[in-house]
């Protein structure tokens, strides 16, 4: 198996949770929209101490809400053991490519967002995280030493409040009351 370093290119897609049964399978969580898209990408890079081991997925198998997973070579529980409580990654360029105006996740994480106030922007912080939500998504938007105050905000991530997504200069333009 190859061995790689974590790198801006390479995207955590899933965690790889505990063993299930006796032969190697392993229990993924996955972070992507649908469970089995998971397993449309490969190769999966798993995180070790040595930095990211390529796993080849041989079989996978659904069960109820859970996806199992099973890498050529690893047949045994106690192997599969060593394989638990590690992210899956793989390689950003694997991803679809999105219509204008469309984003993923990780593209917003770490963009600075500004207030349009006026003719001017203030700086009401950075995206930390994103939460799904039944009616939209909501940015979590954290506050630092460089926005107006240091306060947590919870941003709805829709065309009335986003205003604009420059990823070139790692900036979100947003319409919303700092006091909230």
């Amino acid at each position: 198996m190859a061995n790689r370093q974590k790198s801006s290119d390479m995207l955590i897609v899933g965690r790889l949770t505990s063993v299930h049964g006796v032969r190697g399978w392993l229990k993924v969580f996955s972070y992507t929209e649908r469970l089995e898209s998971l397993v449309e990408y490969s190769p999966w890079w798993v995180e070790s101490s040595e930095g990211l081991v390529k796993a080849e997925v041989d079989h996978v198998k659904r069960q109820g809400d859970a996806l199992l997973v099973h890498f050529k070579g690893v047949d045994d529980r106690d192997v599969a053991k060593d394989w638990c409580q590690r992210d899956v990654f793989i390689e950003k360029a694997l991803l679809p490519v999105l219509q204008a105006d469309d984003y993923y996740w990780h593209q917003l994480v770490g963009l600075n967002v500004l207030l349009e106030n006026g003719h001017e922007h203030v700086r009401l912080g950075v995206v930390a995280s994103l939460l799904e939500t039944g009616a939209n998504d909501v940015l979590v938007v954290k506050g630092d030493n460089k926005s107006i105050d240091g306060r947590e905000r919870l941003i709805p991530y829709s065309k009335e409040f986003v205003l604009d997504i420059n990823l070139g200069e790692q900036t979100m333009l947003v319409s919303w009351d700092p006091e909230f």
